[in-house]
């Protein structure tokens, strides 16, 4: 385990509206506001987009299972955000649900808001660390400087 220390920053509250693009809106306030190192927390719903709900099998690279979801989930999440020379990189995991059914995974492009997402966005100042693509995995993974 490697580990960072640092403080708590500025604190953000976000509305996002319907039909907001999670994922990239979350980028460019991210870079309007030159974060490099934070964390999210958000409830609402989401329309539609699609989910990694972990690899198909255990094997290194794995090879993401991938679930597409439409019609409005209630959903809650938490993620982070570390910014590289390609901008910000963010990883968010959402547990969503309709009616009886329940998804829970990695939140991808596309995926859009249903009515409101409120969030809550944690600046973290002081910590030295990035994501970058780790060549044994194929995944963006958290470095820690």
């Amino acid at each position: 385990m490697k580990y960072a220390s640092g403080t708590l920053g500025r604190v953000f509250v976000l509305k996002f509206d319907n039909g907001d693009a999670v994922l990239e809106t979350l980028a460019d306030f991210a870079k309007k506001q030159r974060l490099k190192a934070a964390t999210i927390i958000f409830l609402g719903a989401l329309k539609k987009g699609k989910l990694v709900t972990g690899p198909k099998k255990p094997v290194v690279p794995p090879e993401p299972s991938q679930v597409d979801f439409d019609g409005g989930w209630e959903t809650m999440g938490i993620g982070t955000i570390f910014t590289n020379a390609l901008g910000p990189q963010i990883h968010i995991h959402s547990a969503m649900g309709k009616k009886r059914k329940t998804l829970t995974g990695c939140l991808r492009k596309g995926s859009g808001v249903f009515l409101v997402i409120e969030a809550v966005v944690f600046e973290l100042k002081g910590v030295k660390a990035t994501k970058d693509l780790d060549p044994a995995t194929g995944l963006n993974l958290l470095k820690i400087l």
